[in-house]
């Protein structure tokens, strides 16, 4: 946020800004991302405010909320987060056509007339100008201060549109040869760096870690879920060193040995499983990326394969980004016995 403004969580992985001391607070259900201020600016002297909208929500039912805003002649800017992902959920496509352009006509039609686009890479929009509104600007994302102040000062409902895709899906899609992977990697030179995070106030980014050694806490770089931002260079420091056509090392693993697996898979006692009069209940926990998701099937399955009854509920909002990962697993006898998918208190 610039400094002296506020703006309004919505649903999506941007309502984490919450809790980051980013002047950002409140929380609206899905589809009235803004219809509350739309009221309360009548009872403040807070002139002026930004509200959280993914691209995900603003299809669903987000452009609801903005002709309401519009309709109320509110004093908003809403900012579109279009990270290309439903990525709070697990990186699902949004459920229908949508873009940039397309987003930018349908609000132009609401009667929204400032309109800029920040993205990280702004240039691939030359020669796509006539898919925008007229009066369409397009700004790098470093320019995002400026452009928000601007809007801030422009009465009635604006909004931004923020051009990026999520980090988290970039790292899946290079996984899979689906999405364009920069061959150079960032380290962080230990005895160089002096501690300050200024990396870490640049990029906000979560592979950017503390080590400690003998002379204090240091950063590194965290190579495992790096997206390969680079925004972390932009920091004051000499620490940094950039690596064109390295390759990471990859740990060698033990041979297998199908026997000696079977062997001691035959030495584990079977668990007592009382099936009859009650459902049996295994509360699966983690964080994301440990497979806590891939252990709830595993086992849901093992039991509909024995003819039993199973089911497995995931509770995996923030798994992608480090956070907590619940699976509820219940199986029984008959479907009777299940009579709900989460296990109770």
């Amino acid at each position: 946020m610039p400094e002296g403004s506020i703006a309004q969580a919505g649903i999506g992985c941007h309502f984490m800004a919450s809790w980051m001391e980013r002047d950002t607070t409140g929380l609206i259900q899905m589809g009235g991302e803004g219809v509350d201020w739309a009221s309360h600016s009548m009872f403040t002297k807070t002139p002026h405010v930004f509200q959280n909208l993914g691209d995900g929500t603003y299809f669903h039912s987000g452009i609801l909320a903005i002709r309401q805003a519009v309709a109320a002649k509110a004093n908003i800017t809403y900012k579109i987060l279009y990270n290309d992902a439903v990525a709070m959920t697990g990186g699902q496509p949004v459920d229908g056509s949508i873009s940039v352009p397309q987003i930018a006509r349908q609000v132009e039609a609401e009667g929204i007339a400032l309109l800029p686009i920040v993205s990280d890479e702004p240039e691939k929009y030359r020669g796509h100008k006539d898919q925008f509104p007229r009066d369409t600007t397009f700004h790098h994302r470093s320019e995002l201060d400026a452009v928000q102040r601007r809007l801030r000062e422009t009465p009635g409902v604006t909004m931004l549109i923020y051009d990026q895709t999520c980090a988290a899906e970039k790292r899946r899609r290079r996984k899979k040869n689906a999405y364009p992977d920069p061959d150079k990697r960032l380290f962080i030179n230990e005895a160089v760096c002096e501690g300050c995070g200024d990396c870490g106030v640049q990029s906000n980014c979560l592979s950017v870690e503390p080590v400690e050694n003998e002379l204090g806490r240091k950063r590194r770089i965290d190579q495992s879920s790096c997206n390969k931002d680079f925004s972390c260079v932009n920091g004051f420091c000499p620490s940094f060193v950039t690596l064109e056509g390295a390759k990471l090392k990859k740990t060698e693993g033990h041979a297998f040995d199908p026997a000696e697996l079977a062997r001691r898979v035959d030495a584990l006692p079977v668990p007592h499983t009382p099936l009859d009069d009650a459902p049996y209940d295994i509360l699966v926990t983690g964080v994301g990326g440990t497979g806590v998701v891939t252990v709830g099937a595993l086992i849901s399955m093992a039991a509909h394969l024995e003819g039993k009854s199973a089911s497995a509920l995931d509770f995996m909002g923030f798994a992608q980004k480090g956070g907590s990962v619940l699976s509820f697993v219940r199986f029984a006898a008959t479907d009777a016995l299940l009579n709900q998918v989460r296990i109770d208190t």
